[in-house]
């Protein structure tokens, strides 16, 4: 179950692309997210000021 808290989100993302997937499509692909949700999840997260790195495979 993927949090809806978005501390808790980005915690959980991040702990996931750290030990499971090497990219963000890997993640949705792995845990079955869709281009949609992911969006949401990219959105939510950038809402409290957070980006995607892909260098670092991150949200930073």
């Amino acid at each position: 179950m993927i949090p809806k808290d978005p501390v808790m989100l980005l915690s959980y993302i991040n702990t996931q692309l750290r030990d499971n997937y090497s990219n963000l499509g890997a993640l949705a692909d792995g845990l079955d997210i869709s281009e949609s949700d992911l969006q949401e999840i990219v959105s939510k997260l950038e809402n409290i000021g957070y980006k995607y790195d892909p260098r670092q495979n991150s949200f930073k």
